[in-house]
Parts: C-alpha cells; sequence; structure tokens
C-alpha cells in the first residue's frame, strides 16, 4: 500500500494541525492517537478504517462536516475508493 502523504501546517503549543492527502490506495499506516483530536474533511468520499484486530468499517466523510475523537483511538486509516481523500487533522494538546 502507498503512504499517504501528510504536511503539518501548524504546530503550537496548543495545537497541531495537518493536512492529510490520501491518493486511491494509500493509507496512512496503523497509528495511535495520542491527543484528542478533529477531523476537518476538505473533500467528501469513503474511508476504510481499520482497527487493531483487523476488523474493517467504512467511514464516509462530507466536506466541511467535522467530527471529534479522544486520544486514544488506534486504527489504520485507507483509500480504497477511486478519488483523492483530502481532510485536516486538528490534534489539541494537553
Amino acid at each position: 500500500m502507498i503512504s499517504a502523504e501528510s504536511e503539518v501546517q501548524v504546530d503550537t503549543p496548543e495545537v497541531r494541525v495537518t493536512r492529510w492527502r490520501l491518493s486511491p490506495g494509500s493509507s496512512t499506516g496503523h497509528h495511535i492517537h495520542e491527543m484528542d483530536y478533529v477531523i476537518v474533511p476538505v473533500t467528501s468520499g469513503e474511508m476504510t478504517i481499520v482497527a487493531p484486530g483487523g476488523e474493517r468499517s467504512k467511514a464516509q466523510l462530507g466536506a466541511g462536516k467535522s467530527y471529534f475523537r479522544k486520544a486514544g483511538v488506534e486504527h489504520d486509516v485507507l483509500n480504497e475508493s477511486a478519488e483523492e481523500i483530502v481532510f485536516l487533522e486538528v490534534e489539541l494538546k494537553p
């Protein structure tokens, strides 16, 4: 699988903002979120989420429709669609 592209746009003592670009066939790689975070989709699309045990689920993104998650989420995010997926990840530093 191809690695997703990430670019840290803001990194202050309070917050880190990263832009993620997942081309078709790419993934973020398995990771654990160490901080609470907000996802702000730039594009609409469907992501595949793979949990640590291998369970797979689909997540629908709507451009501009943000969502929040607590620290501790562990997963890999895949783009198994034919369209690029772009979102901002806003991590809230303790």
